[in-house]
């Protein structure tokens, strides 16, 4: 009898335990480029829309974007160290996200219940990219938009150096980090190209891909 296979969730090693605790830890040294990306988005999004985090981690940004209005915001991710993380942050911050566990190739959501979905510099560590973004179509409701922010695969080192120095972190971090990009998360990343094509097997009706000097921002809508 032949036995189903199972494909990995996520690129590389878990970020779980420990090493999950560390990214927390130096990510929450940049709450003011959160903070600001929170602002940006909320001036997407009707104020009472329901809104999805793929991959929030420590949940920063699902919870710097609650402060702003009443939306309802919820965060799934494959980690249960940052499901913790996530929820802990949210109490302490007084607001009333719902973070919880799941798979971005198969979201533990009825098709149609969002109206925005956002994952920031996560996609690339997903197995099944675009799987991930069929997904994402589906719980999309009609006229929902979704966007990635991710780093591209083509990104100088020069552009790497600049934005881990903008990171505010120790030099042991700083070093840690600046390998991190360089040997590891360079080579998960994606093209321009690779995610035209990743659409190309969605029914996403719409694609809009803006570059910056690092990253990517995919820009998704679902018009039917």
């Amino acid at each position: 009898m032949e036995q189903a296979v199972h494909t990995k969730p996520y690129k590389g090693i878990s970020m779980t335990g420990p090493i999950a605790k560390w990214y927390a830890s130096n990510t929450r040294k940049s709450m003011a480029e959160f903070e600001a990306l929170a602002r940006r988005i909320a001036g997407e999004i009707p104020a009472n829309a329901r809104v999805l985090e793929v991959a929030p981690g420590p949940g920063y940004f699902a919870i710097e974007l609650a402060k702003l209005g009443p939306r309802q915001i919820t965060g799934v991710d494959i980690s249960p160290t940052f499901v913790e993380i996530a929820r802990r942050n949210a109490r302490e911050a007084g607001v009333a996200v719902d973070f919880r566990l799941g798979n971005a190739s198969g979201l533990p959501f009825k098709s149609g219940s969002f109206d925005f979905i956002f994952c920031r510099a996560a996609f690339k560590n997903f197995s099944e990219p675009a799987q991930a973004l069929r997904e994402m179509y589906r719980v999309l409701a009609k006229y929902g938009r979704a966007l990635i922010i991710d780093l591209r695969k083509d990104a100088s080192a020069a552009s790497i150096d600049a934005a881990v120095e903008q990171m505010r972190l120790g030099a042991v971090n700083k070093a840690i980090t600046r390998l991190t990009f360089r040997h590891l998360l360079l080579k998960r990343a994606y093209t321009r190209e690779d995610f035209e094509r990743f659409a190309a097997e969605t029914k996403f009706e719409w694609v809009r891909i803006e570059e910056s000097a690092i990253g990517l921002e995919v820009w998704l809508d679902r018009t039917c």
